[in-house]
């Protein structure tokens, strides 16, 4: 919304500056998120993000996403069990995945995995609520696994078959490497999980949202969110925050680095967000966690590292933290690999998507903005042999 100063209108630049990339514009109407920017606090169907990651779950708080409140305990229990059932891809993905270029990113096989999938749900053709929250437990339980499997497909390796006995981030970080995880290392995957559930209108949901509103099916809607996230303006922060971190390589020369950063007007990735006026209050809980990790694997450099960029960067500029500044040092320090960040951002924000895709089909309107024409008028057309 634009606002007027000493009750004058606002001039057309100071409103098309407004509403470039739909700033300030209201788009929908939703009871899945809220994000009050000028505090830092994030909720999610009114509950507060500090409470889910102190006390939660993913599988819960996905069934908070998608139902509306928390599950009882049988509920839970039995969320849990669908989850677990629903783990296996099918084969012929499998088979498209090994006959993919080694070079393919895992984000475009994973959009591409999701497109394919839809062919083998036998939901595909209901639109229905309960179908497709059928068709997002499978997507919800499943994307870890393509994405795990292209891991070790891409490096020569077979997939690891998923266990029904883990929960969903211990499930993941075990398809990855073959070896079940500690408790410390499930744990703060989970947590992380959580953080990244849903956040308001972001470019991906937006695009989700955008694409159900035409009516296409639940697949359809995913895979155009998974595009969009596939974007460096929107996924992939926190593997550039993990680029510095590697390009810096020790503490000791964080200084030096950051005063050249600084000289050179360089943008440090993980700082600023186009909502949060004060810090993300997810990057306070991954700053927790990328700590506690480190300490628990005898390695903080990358932590401490983390630590004192952030400080030199704030005595600097009056910037928040985002959820990408310490989310690199955590996946790295579970030895996730770099351009698999992204593809973890998906696997948790298929919740926060699928939810807003049924929100979307329940009061639906085709999404239709209208754009401001600023080329030529009136031009008469050149026959072909007179044109110059």
């Amino acid at each position: 919304m634009v606002t007027l100063k000493d009750g004058n209108i606002p001039s057309e630049e100071e409103v098309k500056k407004k509403n470039r990339g739909m700033e300030g514009m209201v788009a929908a109407r939703t009871g899945i998120s809220h994000i009050d920017g000028e505090n830092g606090r994030l909720f999610y169907r009114g509950l507060d993000i500090n409470d889910l990651a102190a006390n939660s779950t993913f599988e819960e708080t996905t069934a908070l996403l998608w139902y509306g409140k928390l599950p009882t305990r049988r509920q839970l229990e039995r969320f849990q069990e669908k989850f677990a059932e629903n783990r296996l891809i099918p084969n012929d993905v499998i088979s498209i995945l090994l006959s993919l270029p080694k070079k393919t990113t895992p984000m475009g096989v994973l959009r591409t995995a999701v497109s394919v999938m839809a062919t083998y749900d036998p939901d595909e053709g209901d639109n229905s609520l309960e179908a497709n929250v059928n068709k997002s437990v499978r997507l919800t339980a499943s994307m870890p696994t393509v994405v795990a499997a292209w891991e070790r497909i891409r490096n020569g390796l077979w997939p690891v078959t998923p266990s029904t006995e883990l929960s969903h981030a211990a499930n993941f970080l075990y398809m990855l490497t073959n070896r079940v995880p500690t408790e410390t290392e499930a744990k703060v995957l989970d947590t992380a999980l959580i953080l990244h559930a849903d956040h308001g209108l972001n470019a991906s949901t937006f695009a989700a949202r955008v694409t159900a509103s035409t009516l296409s099916n639940l697949h359809s809607s995913i895979t155009s969110a998974i595009g969009t996230l596939k974007g460096p303006l929107h996924g992939g922060a926190n593997e550039q925050v993990m680029r510095m971190l590697l390009e810096v390589g020790d503490v000791d020369r964080v200084d030096q680095y950051m005063e050249g950063a600084f000289a050179a007007k360089k943008k440090i990735m993980g700082f600023g967000h186009r909502v949060y006026k004060a810090d993300d209050p997810r990057a306070s809980w991954l700053q927790k966690l990328s700590k506690q990790l480190g300490e628990s694997t005898g390695n903080t450099r990358w932590y401490e590292m983390s630590e004192r960029i952030r400080k030199l960067v704030q005595a600097q500029r009056t910037l928040p933290v985002n959820v990408d500044f310490y989310s690199a040092s955590l996946y790295y320090t579970l030895g996730i690999p770099l351009d698999l960040f992204t593809p973890i951002f998906a696997i948790s924000r298929v919740s926060g998507w699928t939810a807003h895709v049924y929100e979307q089909y329940s009061d639906n309107r085709l999404i239709r903005p209208t754009s401001e024409y600023i080329g030529p008028e009136d031009v008469p057309y050149v026959p072909l042999d007179e044109r110059e």
